[in-house]
């Protein structure tokens, strides 16, 4: 897994150069959003299991059907691999917040997803949906906590970045 400092550093060593503008600026922007990544990290910790409960639901509340007989959620031992999912989501999302970068969503989540998912026959849009509810949900947290955070680049980027890439696979 990669931080934004390492990326960063890799990319211009790769090019042999040494640091720019360019870079220095992107620098201290991790550098000044990172009291910004731990109060989100912190939040997602303490409240991770209300989170998950609070998603779940929703989810549930809006696709009645996937609890319901031939739903993806239906059986109990189904409907904890779901919550088991999506706090494997969460949890993932509050690493890339904390890295200030989300190449371990790629990493360790997106990549060998399709087959997982295809086996299972775990269908992608109720997944998708999930994601966008936690996103929702932390915002408001962090609204409710009167926290001032950059709240669109460092829980919407890292929330979308799962959403676009599960989006983009033929699942």
């Amino acid at each position: 897994m990669q931080d934004a400092i390492s990326t960063i550093v890799n990319k211009y060593d790769l090019a042999g150069k040494y640091l720019d503008r360019i870079a220095l600026n992107e620098l201290e922007g991790y550098f000044q959003s990172g009291l910004d990544r731990i109060k989100i990290s912190e939040i997602i910790n303490s409240q991770a299991s209300n989170i998950i409960k609070e998603t779940s639901i929703q989810l549930y509340e809006e696709q009645p059907e996937l609890l319901k007989p031939g739903g993806n959620s239906y059986t109990t031992r189904r409907y904890a691999a779901c919550l088991r999912d999506i706090e494997y989501y969460l949890r993932y999302s509050s690493y890339a917040i904390i890295a200030g970068n989300t190449d371990i969503l790629d990493e360790r989540v997106l990549d060998g997803l399709r087959e997982t998912y295809n086996s299972l026959e775990v269908p992608i849009g109720p997944t998708i949906r999930s994601i966008q509810i936690m996103q929702n949900i932390i915002s408001e947290i962090v609204e409710i906590n009167n926290i001032e955070i950059q709240k669109s680049r460092i829980i919407d980027d890292v929330f979308q970045h799962l959403i676009i890439g599960l989006g983009e696979q033929n699942l």
